[in-house]
């Protein structure tokens, strides 16, 4: 199974954290792929994605914004 994560609208704390604790989730527990969709919808018009692995979600936690930015 694959799911997709996608942000729309602004920009909010917690977001990174979010984003990592779902995509590891969905990895670890579940065997998921997960992908990132990047600049909200307009991305997933585009086929803007990218997959996500353990190793990619590791290490976001104290960055701003979010990493696979939104459509604002």
């Amino acid at each position: 199974m694959r799911i997709g994560i996608l942000s729309s609208g602004g920009d909010c704390p917690g977001i990174n954290a979010t984003i990592r604790g779902v995509g590891k989730s969905a990895i670890l527990h579940y065997g998921m792929e997960v992908v990132g969709i990047h600049n909200g919808f307009t991305g997933l018009l585009n086929k803007d994605i990218e997959v996500f692995n353990e190793k990619k979600l590791s290490g976001i936690l104290n960055l701003g914004g979010t990493i696979i930015g939104t459509s604002r």
